[in-house]
């Protein structure tokens, strides 16, 4: 009988998962992690959904500097490459593998690992994450990759990356910011503080440049973002006549107000099926409750 190998959910047997990257980030030069082999760097490639996406050049000529004198410290983490016989993907270490072709080293130790797909994203998330190696944009990315391409939930990531239910939640709302906000994150002239204040903005891109020309602090930028939403309320606006609501509309809104402690809206036009609801929320803590109970429920509903 063909043994198979048991599927892994994320977060359960982690710590296995992670020790080489955790031995590989806590040892230092004085006990250098033994490698499996040594790979000619050519038949090494990087994994093409690794969540960082840009590598400072003058850190990268630092670490080359270091490798060129020490050599490669810590080996790199790979498995047999899905794609290509014969090659290697990277899972862990492409900042060692990059610098060590600047470094024009021929030969790179690696320990190689049979992990799967999701396995993979998860140590290149984990690593850039233990490290901060990743920008806020990048950090969101791969969360959002594991939600959607896997179908994990916040929760799980939470519990899997000891980071909080909300952190996860603030950081992947950074990717409904406009592409020029984002750069601007990615490049650090705006930090995570910044962003989440514009979130909720008319006109983010606009307020951004002004915070960026002026070098406004997190809290001015909040107090940027909500002068700006009082003159917007300000502004007069062509009066619309109000739909009457239903009573079972009206009975329904009262119900959901009631189970969730926030006002809750239905605007549905009468003999159409589409429709909207609006829940809104009072504080941050009222919206991370609302987080958890949606995440509760999808998580029931995946089951």
């Amino acid at each position: 009988m063909t043994s198979k190998k048991p599927k892994r959910g994320l977060g359960r047997g982690l710590s296995a998962l992670m020790a080489d990257v955790t031995d590989a980030s806590e040892q230092d030069e004085n006990a250098p992690r033994q490698p499996d082999r040594t790979v000619p760097v050519e038949r090494i490639v990087p994994n093409p959904d690794q969540p960082r996406r840009t590598f400072d050049t003058a850190a990268l000529e630092d670490l080359a500097s270091s490798i060129r004198e020490k050599g490669i410290i810590q080996p790199l983490i790979v498995r047999p490459s899905p794609r290509d016989e014969g090659q290697f993907e990277i899972v862990a270490g492409e900042r060692r593998w990059r610098a060590a072709q600047m470094a024009r080293l021929h030969h790179i130790p690696v320990l190689v690992r049979d992990f799967d797909d999701t396995e993979v994203l998860e140590v290149a998330i984990i690593e850039n994450v233990q490290r901060a190696d990743l920008n806020p944009v990048e950090e969101a990315a791969g969360y959002n990759q594991l939600m959607q391409k896997f179908g994990h939930t916040q929760d799980m990531l939470a519990k899997a990356l000891g980071k909080s239910r909300s952190h996860i939640a603030n950081t992947v709302r950074l990717l409904s910011l406009p592409e020029d906000v984002q750069a601007w994150l990615r490049e650090g002239k705006l930090s995570s503080g910044h962003a989440r204040a514009l979130i909720t903005a008319e006109d983010p891109v606009a307020l951004a440049r002004e915070v960026i020309k002026k070098g406004l602090s997190v809290r001015e930028t909040e107090k940027l973002v909500k002068a700006a939403e009082n003159k917007d309320a300000a502004k007069p606006s062509k009066p619309r006549p109000a739909a009457e609501k239903d009573a079972d509309t009206r009975t329904l809104e009262g119900d959901l107000s009631a189970s969730l402690g926030m006002k809750v809206a239905i605007d549905h036009q009468s003999g159409r099926e589409n429709g909207k609801v609006v829940i809104a929320y009072d504080t941050l803590e009222q919206l991370d409750e609302l987080c958890r109970i949606l995440s509760l429920n999808s998580s029931a509903g995946s089951r």
